[in-house]
């Protein structure tokens, strides 16, 4: 690794299979390697644990690259409650697009729904074989009535769509094709394509005991699906991190350099 580069971030536009334009900010520390990082549903790239992940990769004098999904943040198309599958087409373009530029993807590091693509970008392509799942849900059921109301099933088969206003200030409507296209992901299922080398050598899970958007059981169900993959659980911490963000970075960075570590053996 390059400890003494000079740290450069600059922003690339590359396009997905659907045609929309994919912005990202990539941070140059002079490696090969570079860490993809993927943001939760309604975030973007600028999100603090986005920001904070990259400036310890940084740091660690590992390159990285955070991009918005789309429909996100300064990309193309528009948010969908769903799309999973498509966010994981969206790191399969990023992944491609490095590939191509001769570099190499080492892992994918995913908060919330970004957690989820990635999860699912591993069990459709088997390309890159490090996975650190930050509060990634196993059922993605999970928290809908808490977010829509108990009746949203109902207004939605009424109305035909729910509209809504984040905090974030993203206003954005959901569908019954973008539920639908959410409901019919069983997580623990797409667990069991994951390639084996990932699932047992690989796939990191950290998760908050505070967390109320998701529990903190998504991470131990996951654990029984990939009984030998590491689990961190950070006592007190939010979905967010919020008052944790040193300890997530030093624990999901000590994780990427221990992967480092083992390509480097496995190589010599």
């Amino acid at each position: 690794m390059a400890q003494n580069a000079s740290f450069q971030q600059q922003k690339f536009i590359i396009p997905n299979k659907y045609g929309y334009k994919l912005v990202g900010i990539l941070h140059e520390s002079g490696t090969k390697e570079i860490v993809l990082l993927c943001h939760g549903g309604r975030a973007s790239k600028e999100n603090f644990i986005m920001t904070n992940l990259a400036a310890a990769l940084e740091n660690a004098g590992i390159s990285s690259f955070r991009f918005d999904f789309t429909g996100n943040g300064e990309s193309e198309g528009s948010f969908e409650i769903g799309g999973f599958w498509r966010e994981a087409d969206d790191i399969h373009a990023v992944a491609q697009h490095f590939q191509e530029a001769n570099r190499t993807v080492i892992a994918i590091v995913g908060h919330s729904k970004g957690a989820n693509a990635a999860l699912l970008y591993a069990s459709k392509y088997h390309d890159i074989k490090t996975i650190v799942n930050l509060s990634g849900c196993h059922d993605l059921k999970v928290g809908l009535e808490n977010r829509f109301g108990k009746d949203f099933l109902e207004r939605l088969r009424k109305e035909g769509f729910i509209e809504f206003k984040a905090e974030s200030g993203i206003n954005y409507r959901v569908t019954e094709e973008s539920l639908t296209d959410r409901l019919n992901i069983i997580m623990l299922e797409e667990c069991l394509h994951i390639d084996k080398k990932c699932r047992y050598d690989r796939f990191f899970t950290v998760h908050g005991s505070a967390d109320i958007q998701i529990p903190v059981v998504a991470a131990h169900e996951l654990a029984k699906i990939l009984p030998n993959h590491k689990l961190h659980i950070i006592e007190g911490a939010d979905h967010v991190y919020t008052d944790h963000q040193a300890e997530l970075a030093s624990v999901v960075l000590n994780f990427i350099k221990e992967t480092l570590k083992l390509d480097k053996l496995n190589a010599s």
